[in-house]
C-alpha cells in the first residue's frame, strides 16, 4: 500500500496530535493536569463527556497496549468506539488511507486514532479528513502519546508530577537502548524530554544508532558501551529489538545480548538506583531480563496506567477546547 502527500493548504485539526512538537511544554503541562483530573474522575461524571461521541480506531499494525488504552479510554469517556484493521476491512483490499479515512467520518466518526506502518500517515489522514486524528504511531516517524506517558511515569518516579515545566528533569539523565535507528519511541522521547530539562543519551551499537541519530534534538548525546552508559543513567529506556524491520542489518542476537541486555548483575553493579522503562512488547531475555522487567526498579506495568490517563486527556483535547480546570460535557 502507498500513498501520497497532501496538499500543504488543507488544514488540520487543532484537536489532532500528529507529533510530539505539535504541543508546548505549558500544553504538555495541561495535558497531564487534566489526565490526572479525569483519572480521579467520579465514573458517573467522566462517562458524560464524550457520551454519545464516536472514535473510530484505524490499526495497519498489531497493536496491544496503544490500541487497547485507546480503546478503554475513549469508552471511560462515554464515547462509542469502532476498530478498524487492516485485515478486516476493504483495506486488504487496497483501499487507500484517504478513501478509508472519509468513508470513516461519513459514517459518522469524529476523531480517528490511527496507527500505521508509513510515516507521514497520520498528517494525511488528518488533512484528507478534516477530523481530529491521534497519532498512535506511524512508521519510524513518531509516537507522541507514549512520550506523553512515558514523561508521566518519569515524574512520578522523581516526585515532581506537579512541577511539569522546562527544568522538571534538569539533572536527569534518560538513557534510551536498543533499536533506535527503527524506533518512533525514541524520536519521541528525544523530542520531548530536553525541552525539559533531561540529558538524553542514545546507546547501541552501528548496526541499530546510525551517527545521524544525533541530529534528533538539540543536545543529544550518543554512547556506545551500555555500562558506561548507565553509569550516568536516571532513567534506562529499553528498546525492543524490531525483527520485522532488520532486513539487510547485521546483527547477531546471543552478541547484541552480551553487549546491550539490561539484566540483574548490569543494573545493580552500574546504575543501582535508576528507574527502568520499556514501552513494550517486551522480548524477554534478548532486551531485557525478566528480573529487572519484573523488580523494584521497574515501571513498565506503571506506564500502562498512565497510558490510558493521557490517552483520556487526548481525546478530551481532541473533542474540546477547554481549559483543564473546566470539563464541561462535549
Amino acid at each position: 500500500m502507498s500513498f501520497a502527500v497532501a496538499s500543504p493548504a488543507a488544514a488540520t485539526h487543532s484537536g489532532s496530535l500528529l507529533s510530539i512538537q505539535d504541543i508546548s511544554v505549558p500544553q504538555v503541562r495541561d495535558l497531564l493536569v487534566l489526565a490526572t483530573k479525569l483519572e480521579t474522575m467520579p465514573h458517573r461524571e467522566r462517562i458524560a463527556i464524550l457520551d454519545g461521541r464516536k472514535v473510530a480506531l484505524l490499526f495497519y499494525e498489531s497493536s496491544t497496549r496503544t490500541r487497547t488504552s485507546f480503546e478503554l479510554a475513549a469508552k471511560s469517556l462515554g464515547a462509542m468506539t469502532t476498530l478498524v484493521s487492516d485485515k478486516s476491512s476493504s483495506i486488504e483490499k487496497g483501499e487507500s488511507l484517504h478513501d478509508t479515512g472519509v468513508t470513516l467520518r461519513a459514517l459518522g466518526a469524529e476523531c480517528i486514532i490511527l496507527r500505521s506502518n508509513y510515516s507521514g500517515a497520520s498528517e494525511l489522514l488528518a488533512r484528507s479528513t478534516g477530523l481530529p486524528v491521534l497519532n498512535a504511531g506511524d512508521g519510524m516517524h513518531e509516537h507522541p502519546s507514549q512520550a506523553l506517558l512515558d514523561l508521566r511515569t518519569m515524574l512520578e518516579w522523581f516526585g515532581t508530577e506537579a512541577e511539569v515545566g522546562e527544568t522538571s528533569l534538569q539533572g536527569k539523565a534518560v538513557v534510551i537502548t536498543g533499536d533506535i535507528r527503527h524506533s518512533r519511541v525514541a524520536r519521541s522521547n528525544a523530542l520531548l524530554l530536553g525541552r525539559l530539562g533531561a540529558q538524553v543519551v542514545l546507546c547501541g551499537p552501528k548496526a541499530l544508532l546510525p551517527q545521524e541519530a544525533l541530529q534528533l534534538a538539540p543536545g543529544i548525546q550518543m554512547e556506545r558501551d551500555f555500562d558506561r552508559a548507565l553509569t550516568k543513567a536516571d532513567v534506562v529506556m529499553m528498546l525492543r529489538i524490531q525483527r520485522e524491520r532488520l532486513v539487510g542489518l547485521d546483527l547477531d542476537a546471543t552478541e547484541y545480548a552480551v553487549g546491550y541486555q539490561l539484566n540483574e548483575r548490569r543494573l545493580q553493579q552500574f546504575a543501582p538506583k535508576a528507574l527502568v522503562m520499556h514501552p513494550g512488547p517486551m522480548v524477554r531475555g534478548l532486551e531485557i531480563d525478566s528480573a529487572v522487567a519484573d523488580g523494584s526498579q521497574s515501571r513498565i506495568e506503571r506506564q500502562v496506567t498512565h497510558g490510558l490517563a493521557v490517552r483520556m486527556a487526548l481525546l478530551h483535547r481532541a473533542f474540546i477546547s477547554s481549559a483543564p480546570e473546566d470539563l464541561p460535557a462535549a
